[in-house]
């Protein structure tokens, strides 16, 4: 094991990229607008799940290559519809009515 640094790095894989665009997602959240927030935290969550997806894991990898990949998926795309749905009422309606029985 070599302590050149190079691998540490690499076990951080895109972590740090990741955090950061959480973290622009809450600034525009509390600043701008929370809509806009939650549409790019959920868009940093499915980007993460093509990294893990593509074999990028370092501190992203928690379970299973599979498990990681669905649950970060399921999760950026509900914030991101939910996002959506937050000022769209006629939007808010279709979706609803898929559910009514």
């Amino acid at each position: 094991m070599s302590h050149n640094g190079t691998e540490q790095r690499e076990s951080w894989g895109p972590y740090p990229l990741i955090l950061a665009g959480a973290a622009v997602g809450m600034l525009v959240a509390f600043i701008a607008d929370p809509r806009w927030g939650g549409f790019v935290l959920g868009a940093v969550i499915m980007v993460a799940a093509a990294l893990r997806f593509a074999g990028y894991g370092g501190q992203l990898a928690l379970r299973s290559k599979k498990i990681d990949v669905i649950t970060l998926s399921v999760f950026g795309f509900v914030l991101v519809l939910t996002s959506l749905l937050l000022d769209n009422n006629e939007l808010k309606a279709l979706i609803l009515s898929l559910f009514a029985p």
